[in-house]
């Protein structure tokens, strides 16, 4: 799996497709978190960015490798360890995209009534939480359960929607927490959050590898 995902994150940095995603993210950023907000509220702002973030990267990657080469890597390492590496490939630039923009927060918001560690673990999870929600949302809209760019694309923006504003929702969950917090209370950890994330995100990648495999 490790050269598979050196293989997967080689592919996406030479694409060079991943820019459009996270310069997205990072005029988000740049224009939701400003100095001297409270830095739980900043730390929910990037986190939540994430969600379509993560999906529209999990788009990318399951996308960037041509057909007859993805046809050979499948035939070499199994099509459901390829279609993993590339989630995981996503999964892991999001993750990395959401760490810089919460270390953003963290040194240019207000920390006044909020300790400064307890602060960065829930932050951490909550842009953990938020990454994987996206990761679960694209695994779902892209190849090889859809196949079609406009309807990967239309879906993925409204599974990334439904997935900010659905009470059940883990990103919601967590989200909701740092604002809140930020008004009214102590720094949370959304531990609950990213369980319910984890869940989701390794279900729909199960779903999605082994709809993979089906459909060589």
């Amino acid at each position: 799996m490790t050269a598979l995902l050196r293989y997967q994150s080689a592919l996406l940095l030479r694409s060079q497709r991943w820019l459009a995603p996270l310069l997205a993210y990072a005029a988000f950023v740049a224009v939701g978190i400003r100095p001297g907000d409270p830095v739980l509220d900043s730390l929910g702002f990037a986190a939540a960015g994430l969600v379509p973030t993560a999906a529209w990267l999990v788009r990318i990657c399951v996308t960037v490798e041509p057909d007859a080469a993805r046809d050979c890597t499948a035939a070499a390492a199994g099509p459901v360890r390829v279609h993993a590496a590339a989630l995981l490939t996503a999964s892991a630039g999001a993750l990395l995209a959401g760490a810089a923009a919460a270390a953003v927060a963290l040194l240019t918001g207000d920390r006044a009534g909020a300790d400064p560690g307890a602060a960065a673990l829930a932050g951490a999870l909550a842009v953990a939480a938020c990454a994987l929600t996206g990761a679960a949302v694209g695994a779902l809209c892209s190849r090889p359960l859809l196949r079609r760019r406009g309807h990967a694309v239309l879906a993925g923006n409204l599974g990334s929607l439904l997935a900010l504003v659905l009470a059940v929702s883990p990103a919601r969950g967590a989200v909701s927490a740092l604002v809140t917090a930020g008004r009214s209370g102590p720094a949370p950890l959304p531990l609950t959050a990213l369980a319910g994330a984890l869940l989701l995100a390794a279900g729909a990648g199960t779903t999605a590898s082994l709809a993979a495999a089906r459909r060589r």
